[in-house]
């Protein structure tokens, strides 16, 4: 009974220094030598080297002048890192439908009724999707450019430069990152009040 509580002992101890300690600190130095931003948390800096955010996790912007990110249903308000997650309201849930509705009216109005993407009032299943579809971005240029007294087109062009497309050519769909698109919008045609969120 001895030799077999001293077996159990010791395996459970190499087995918790083996995949408790070695594991995480080889993982750990493996991704901070071959993957340093993104296990660093992919930090976004302004140019005074100031942290503004993440480009793995949407925040609001609401200007005129900028890219709006996808709505969002978490946290109280919306873009809570620490709440994140989806509405769970279901499709024929009359919140959920009212809430497109009225986002969707509104966004007629902005673009004197232009296709409206999906995603431009759906959130997505973590309510914090820093990217949007090429084409809710579009949808967008047109106020952007009035905002910054510019032409559609060069602010389409700022937007085509920061379109990802689809992980290895298949996986997914082409995207835009709404926080270094704006970051970029900035820096080639700066705002009247830039960094009002």
């Amino acid at each position: 009974m001895l030799s077999q509580a001293r077996a159990a002992i010791v395996s459970t101890l190499f087995f918790t220094l083996l995949l408790g300690v070695g594991y995480p600190l080889l993982v750990t130095a493996i991704g901070q030598l071959a993957f340093p931003a993104q296990a660093n948390g992919s930090l976004v800096r302004n140019p005074g080297g100031q942290v503004i955010g993440s480009s793995l996790i949407a925040q609001p912007f609401t200007g005129a002048e900028y890219l709006h990110p996808r709505p969002s249903a978490a946290g109280s308000g919306g873009y809570d890192a620490a709440g994140s997650s989806g509405s769970n309201l279901g499709p024929l849930n009359p919140a959920l439908l009212d809430r497109v509705k009225k986002d969707a009216d509104a966004l007629r109005r902005e673009t004197a009724g232009a296709f409206i993407p999906a995603d431009a009032v759906t959130t997505s299943g973590s309510g914090l999707d820093p990217h949007i579809s090429p084409a809710n971005a579009r949808m967008q240029a047109g106020r952007i450019a009035r905002a910054r007294g510019r032409t559609v087109a060069e602010v389409q062009r700022i937007i085509d430069r920061h379109m990802a497309p689809p992980v290895l050519g298949v996986l997914g769909q082409p995207t835009v990152n709404v926080l270094e698109t704006n970051l970029a919008l900035d820096a080639a045609i700066p705002a009247a009040h830039a960094g009002g969120q």
